[in-house]
């Protein structure tokens, strides 16, 4: 990476997940038409790269529905240069098979890899909101997290990483906790993943690493003994009202960030954000104060190391 490129920060914005449900938030993209205007408009505020799931048009229920996917990348496409990054972990409740039917098909410049198996617990948000759900799938949604758990098995990732590695498509290696780096390790090792690597370091979700400067630190210091500091990016994705001061702190130790209404629904204390371009703009001022410069999606191509736009398959 050149020196140009150390002061350069990627944002990432997450646009609404599989966690989020409509009753949460008025502002929450549940369509795909609303999916597509948030994905455009953070991308134009300053995020490089969009982090994407789908969801239904009547439901509004996360969907692995190809058309539905195509519909949202080629509309996004068509509007903006932002790297759009697909999702395989789907939601907890969908099949290894539904979560790669997309991505496999559209090969994007980049997807997530989630690095374990893990406890993903969403029903801890139920009391809040009972009694006022719009829709009657939600609760029960919620709650079946409390015995569910959101499978990544070894053999699992092995699939993930040989389905969309074999057309150039790279990796957001997603990681909750400490053992899931010793994951990536491990498929370092075998060959399986290429360098430069980008790790996203997750903390604050129910079931993994709890949020906390302290955690980041470790997760960080565990990252560099296992793979040398010269051979992957980092980036921190903090939960609810975590998000602003861990990015914060990730800025200042030289990592990237990532935002969005998937991640948290909030702009301040007690204040829901109006959209995600909303927390890119706040973290936006943050780099900037702090001496750093956001970098474009062409940036964010070259110190990830991806293909490009143009050899993508939608």
């Amino acid at each position: 990476m050149t020196k140009a490129d150390r002061n350069k920060v990627i944002i990432t914005c997450a646009i609404t997940g599989a966690t989020h449900t409509p009753t949460m938030s008025d502002h929450l993209p549940i369509t795909p038409d609303q999916i597509i205007e948030q994905a455009i408009g953070a991308a134009k505020a300053g995020a490089a790269v969009i982090h994407l799931h789908a969801r239904d048009p009547e439901t509004h229920r996360p969907t692995p529905d190809l058309g539905i996917w195509l519909h949202i990348l080629r509309s996004i496409r068509d509007e903006c240069d932002a790297v759009l990054n697909m999702t395989t972990g789907g939601s907890t409740f969908m099949s290894i098979e539904d979560r790669l039917h997309a991505p496999s098909t559209a090969s994007p410049e980049l997807c997530s890899c989630n690095m374990g198996s893990m406890n993903f617990g969403t029903y801890a948000m139920i009391d809040k909101y009972r009694g006022s759900w719009k829709y009657d799938w939600e609760e029960e949604y919620l709650e079946a997290s409390r015995n569910a758990i959101f499978r990544n098995t070894f053999g699992d990732i092995e699939t993930i990483l040989s389905v969309m590695g074999k057309d150039g498509t790279r990796f957001e290696f997603e990681c909750y906790d400490v053992g899931h780096l010793y994951n990536l390790a491990h498929m370092l090792d075998r060959g399986l993943v290429q360098t430069p690597m980008f790790l996203q370091l997750i903390v604050g979700t129910l079931g993994g690493i709890g949020p906390g400067p302290e955690n980041l630190m470790f997760m960080k210091e565990t990252a560099d003994r296992l793979f040398g500091r010269e051979t992957y990016q980092w980036s921190v994705l903090a939960g609810g009202r975590h998000q602003m001061n861990m990015a914060t702190m990730a800025v200042t130790m030289g990592g990237n960030v990532r935002v969005g209404l998937e991640d948290s629904l909030y702009a301040g204390r007690g204040k829901l954000a109006q959209s995600n371009a909303e927390q890119v703009v706040m973290i936006r001022g943050i780099i900037e104060g702090l001496t750093k410069e956001v970098a474009s999606p062409e940036d964010a191509r070259r110190m990830l190391g991806l293909k490009g736009a143009s050899q993508v398959a939608f």
